[in-house]
């Protein structure tokens, strides 16, 4: 029996795929796209875990003349027997190893400081040059810069030797091979949002600036370039003046196939490990996004699933992206955009306008931006497009069940985080002083600082209540608590038998015109099932009985005098 491949969990390497026997989904026709457009410097913006550092990996293996320390030539060739490359003809497989490279990935930059970021991205840089060291034992370079060239190689070279490094390095490169470079750099915008939020962004925008900038838009050593990152950063970043850039974001058609799985590769794949009973429930759970007009599902989750024995499905992806700035943004957003939300999760979509470039500068100029943010990095899906004005404007909705279930927790509980720095004083001071007009007014504030899945109903206000009281100090507190006929809906027992006890009790109506009969309900509920029998028996002195009834962001409370 031929033994299966095995499921690449985090293998990004090309290589790798083939000398460790793993599931390849054939995705070396991005070559030959490649070579048709002739595009100079190619971006391509996809969410985290679709494949872009596998890609460039790819791409470094077609085309690299690779050369060991000794100037020994490697031959790449036996990675690409049987993948579609091979099939399209001699005028893309001539380009096959014949082309120094320069590989360069951004992502261990993201450090707490400048100098820390700093110093890992001069590490990267220094192991690249000493991956090409070979071009030192050669009479082709000038003494002076092979001089240089080891300065930078040990990481003693001066900043100003670093912000052109890659630039030096590819004109080494050209001079030993006779041939222009392939430069690849990967997860771009790692370092930038990461400075963004540890304050040194001005210092890291200038430093990658002048370093792509060099290696890019003036450099004659160049044959083309391909970076990969989540989003576009704007106008006031590293591609200002760069006229030869070719953005490929998830609202192109070109190239859409190649980053993520397409239905038929998710079928095949699913066949080969025995899954094909699974297609729906992976469909459902997975797929949903759209690159262009092409159908795509999210390949860490897929495989993820398909490595799981239970093969039950997940979200996998929720913890692997990152989110700081959407946090952020959710943690300021208004009331609107909760609205929104809520809107989202239930299954609606909304129409809002959305631009490719956006600048970290003006993240908080407008709501709109959060919207943006959701979109290009995965978190929402385009249903529609339209154009008005000169401004796009989707339709856009939840992918799939694995991200509604991060906006049911993840988001859920940013928004529930905020709640929880408010002062909750006046609440708990109203809660133990029989004070139901403030009462009313704090819940009413936090339920609109928070966010509802009304579709939960009751069971959404018992959770929010027993958040918001939970921290009230000198008191425990009980939910479901069994007393008298059956369960109260929250009790708080003082340790102190003198300050009063507390049961409340909630209901939940569709109409605020019902709201009042709600709470007598409550109320009537607590008397007849004798919610307070333990209480009594335990000897508290006072018993405040409060009958709360919501009605969507409004709510009214009731005592028992």
């Amino acid at each position: 029996m031929t033994k299966r491949l095995r499921i690449p969990i985090g293998i990004e390497n090309y290589k790798d795929f083939l000398n460790g026997s793993y599931y390849y989904v054939d995705k070396t026709l991005l070559i030959k796209e490649l070579l048709d457009k002739g595009g100079k410097v190619t971006l391509f913006t996809r969410p985290r875990r679709f494949g872009k550092t596998l890609a460039l990996s790819m791409i470094k293996t077609f085309f690299e003349k690779e050369t060991d320390r000794d100037g020994n030539e490697q031959d790449n060739g036996c990675y690409f027997q049987g993948k579609k490359i091979m099939e399209a003809g001699e005028e893309y497989i001539h380009h096959m190893g014949k082309y120094p490279v320069i590989s360069f990935s951004l992502k261990s930059a993201k450090q707490p400081d400048f100098q820390t970021a700093y110093n890992c991205l001069v590490e990267q840089i220094a192991k690249e040059f000493e991956r090409h060291s070979y071009v030192l034992h050669s009479d082709k370079l000038l003494q002076s810069n092979k001089e240089i060239y080891c300065s930078i190689m040990s990481q003693k070279a001066e900043y100003s030797r670093y912000v052109t490094a890659l630039a030096f390095l590819s004109d080494c490169l050209k001079q030993y091979h006779e041939q222009k470079v392939v430069i690849l750099l990967d997860e771009y915008d790692v370092p930038l949002e990461n400075a963004y939020f540890h304050q040194f962004y001005g210092k890291m925008i200038a430093f990658i600036r002048s370093l792509f900038e060099s290696a890019l838009k003036t450099n004659d050593s160049l044959a083309f370039a391909v970076i990969t990152g989540c989003l576009r950063i704007g106008k006031e970043s590293i591609f200002t003046g760069l006229n030869n850039l070719k953005l490929i974001s998830v609202l192109n058609r070109d190239y859409a196939e190649y980053f993520g799985f397409t239905s038929a590769e998710v079928r095949a794949l699913l066949t080969y490990y025995g899954l094909s009973g699974s297609f729906k429930e992976v469909k459902r759970w997975y797929d949903g996004y759209r690159f262009g007009d092409t159908e795509v599902y999210n390949p860490w989750s897929v495989l993820n699933y398909a490595d799981e024995t239970d093969a039950f499905p997940k979200p996998y992806w929720s913890n692997t992206s990152s989110n700081s700035i959407i946090r952020e943004m959710v943690e300021k957003a208004d009331t609107v955009v909760k609205k929104e939300v809520e809107s989202l999760i239930a299954g609606d979509a909304i129409i809002k306008p959305v631009h490719e470039e956006i600048t970290y500068e003006d993240i908080y100029s407008t709501q709109d931006n959060l919207w943006n943010f959701l979109f290009f990095t995965g978190y929402l899906k385009m249903t529609e497009v339209d154009f008005k004005q000169d401004m796009i404007y989707l339709r856009l909705a939840i992918p799939n069940e694995e991200i509604r279930y991060i906006y049911r927790y993840t988001i859920k509980a940013w928004f529930e985080n905020k709640v929880k720095t408010t002062d909750m004083l006046p609440l708990y001071q109203a809660v133990l002083s029989a004070n139901t007009v403030q009462m009313e007014d704090s819940i009413k504030q936090m339920l609109r600082e928070s966010i509802g899945f009304f579709d939960t109903e009751e069971s959404f206000y018992h959770g929010f209540m027993l958040g918001l009281l939970k921290p009230l100090q000198n008191y425990e507190i009980f939910s479901n608590f069994a007393s008298g006929e059956g369960r109260s809906d929250l009790i708080l027992k003082p340790f102190d038998e003198i300050q009063p006890a507390v049961i409340l009790e909630f209901k939940n109506v569709k109409k605020f015109s019902q709201m009042e009969d709600g709470c007598e309900a409550a109320l009537r509920q607590m008397e007849e099932k004798h919610y307070d029998a333990e209480l009594i028996e335990d000897g508290y002195e006072t018993i405040l009985k409060y009958g709360i009834c919501f009605c969507k962001k409004s709510c009214k409370v009731r005592m028992k005098l």
